[in-house]
């Protein structure tokens, strides 16, 4: 799909989507406990931009990515009317550049783009953390996309940031009782070095 089609294809879910405040995703919300008091941050594919609020809340100098000019304007507009600072940008994070070493703390959810995983890892200071939540391959419910190519493998995150340290991942897959736990994404917090 190219950048034009998936900028229309997301314009078009944002434009619809309930004006209720977003969520962060549950990574980031089960395991705030391990966040540094302040620093950088970086919402990479933000949509609606509930990490990026969460994290400006707790004091946090945010920059939000998204290819949606309509997922920007509205996190932007939202976060002017709570006080909240954030640089929020329209940005193919596919075709422009990471700057090295400048965050604290990244963002990513449900979103996948494996070659994406070099650059988010280099955007990391040391010490840095990457919270990281999308779908797998091996779920029990028909949520998120369909093509693999935008699913994760089995254990999949954990190879694409391997020189990360682990502190925190959740795979379920299909063990066990199918009608508990978080069955359809992978969920992942790790360290930079």
């Amino acid at each position: 799909m190219s950048a034009e089609a998936t900028r229309e294809k997301w314009d078009r879910a944002y434009s619809d989507a309930s004006e209720r405040e977003p969520e962060p995703a549950e990574v980031l919300a089960d395991n705030a406990h391990l966040l540094p008091p302040t620093g950088q941050a970086l919402d990479l594919a933000c949509g609606l931009g509930g990490n990026a609020l969460f994290l400006a809340r707790r004091g946090f100098k945010l920059s939000a990515w998204d290819i949606s000019p309509v997922a920007i304007a509205r996190l932007a507009d939202l976060a002017g009317r709570l006080g909240l600072e954030i640089e929020a940008q329209v940005r193919d994070v596919g075709t422009m550049p990471f700057p090295r070493e400048a965050f604290d703390v990244v963002t990513v959810s449900r979103f996948l783009a494996r070659p994406l995983a070099g650059p988010i890892y280099d955007s990391l200071r040391p010490g840095g953390l990457l919270f990281y939540q999308t779908f797998v391959r091996e779920k029990p419910a028909p949520c998120g996309p369909c093509n693999p190519d935008y699913l994760l493998a089995e254990n999949e995150l954990l190879q694409l940031f391997d020189g990360l340290r682990v502190l925190f991942y959740r795979e379920e897959g299909l063990v066990g009782d199918l009608t508990a736990g978080n069955r359809n994404e992978a969920y992942f917090v790790g360290q930079k070095r």
